[in-house]
C-alpha cells in the first residue's frame, strides 16, 4: 500500500499517437497526472481530446506510444505500461474496475451472470466453482444496491438504458478493486437516476477507500469529484479551485 504521501497512480509523460492507414494522428502529448488513494477526479474535455485514451491507457487495455523520456504509469509502486501480457491480466482483473458508456454486457447472460463474469474472468473456471456462492452472494448484495434484485434473470435486452448502466457498475465492482475507471458512466441518463448511481459509487468509495477516476461531460457530475482535471491539446490542466481532500 502507499503511504499517506505517496500517489496510490501517478502517470507521468505519457503519449499516446494512433495510426490510420498512413496517417499518424496524435492523441496524447506528455500527459502528467496523480492521484490519492480514495480520491475521486473527474475529467472534463471535448469530444477527441484523449480522455477514453488515457482511460484505457491507465487501465491497461491499451500501450502508450514510445516517447524520447521515459513514459511510466505507476499503479500503488507498480509500472503498468511496462507489464508483461500476464501481469497486465491480473492487474486488470484484480485491482481496476472499467465502466464502460455503453454497457458492453454479454445479451447471452441474465443481470447475474453478467455482473459475475467478471469474476469467473479472475479467478477461472476451477477457481470460480470454489467462489461461486460467495460470488453470486455479493452480486446480488450489489444488484440490490443498485434496485435491481428483481431483474437477476432477465436477459439486457429486457432492461432500460439506466439499468444495464447500473449492471455495468456492478459488474465493475464484483472484484472490489481499488481503482474504478468509469466513461461517462452517467452520460445516457437522466439527472435523477445519474444521480442515483453516483450516490452509490460515493457510498462504495467512502466504505471501501475506491479510487475513482471518471471521464464527464457533465459539469453536474464533476461537482461531485473531489478534483477536477482537464484535458486540453493532449495535456492536463489542472482546475485548482476544486480539490479536496477524499472523504
Amino acid at each position: 500500500m502507499p503511504s499517506a504521501t505517496t500517489p496510490v497512480l501517478d502517470v507521468r509523460n505519457v503519449h499516446k499517437t494512433y495510426k490510420l492507414g498512413r496517417v499518424k494522428v496524435p492523441v496524447l502529448h506528455g500527459v502528467d497526472l496523480t492521484m490519492d488513494h480514495g480520491q475521486w477526479t473527474a475529467i472534463l474535455g471535448s469530444s477527441g481530446s484523449g480522455k477514453s485514451t488515457l482511460l484505457h491507457l491507465i487501465g491497461g487495455l491499451d500501450r502508450t506510444t514510445k516517447s524520447s523520456n521515459a513514459t511510466t504509469i505507476v499503479f500503488d509502486g507498480r509500472d503498468v505500461a511496462s507489464m508483461g501480457k500476464g501481469a497486465l491480466d491480473r492487474y486488470r482483473s484484480s485491482e481496476v474496475g472499467f465502466v464502460f458508456q455503453f454497457y458492453h454486457l454479454l445479451p447471452e447472460l441474465s443481470v447475474l451472470e453478467n455482473v459475475t463474469v467478471g469474476a469467473m474472468i479472475r479467478y477461472g473456471r476451477l477457481g470460480y466453482m470454489s467462489k461461486r456462492k460467495e460470488t453470486e452472494d455479493r452480486a446480488k448484495d450489489l444488484l440490490d444496491r443498485f434496485g435491481l434484485s428483481h431483474r437477476l434473470r432477465h436477459r439486457s435486452k429486457e432492461l432500460s438504458g439506466g439499468e444495464r448502466q447500473r449492471v455495468a457498475i456492478a459488474r465493475a465492482l464484483i472484484n472490489e478493486p481499488r481503482l474504478l475507471l468509469a466513461d461517462e458512466p452517467t452520460g445516457n441518463l437522466d439527472r435523477k437516476t445519474g444521480d442515483a448511481i453516483l450516490d452509490v459509487l460515493a457510498e462504495f468509495r467512502a466504505q471501501h477507500g475506491l479510487t475513482m477516476l471518471m471521464v464527464t461531460h457533465d459539469q453536474h457530475v464533476a461537482k461531485r469529484a473531489d478534483r477536477v482535471i482537464r484535458l486540453i491539446d493532449g495535456r492536463v490542466q489542472t482546475d485548482e479551485s476544486q480539490v479536496q481532500s477524499p472523504f
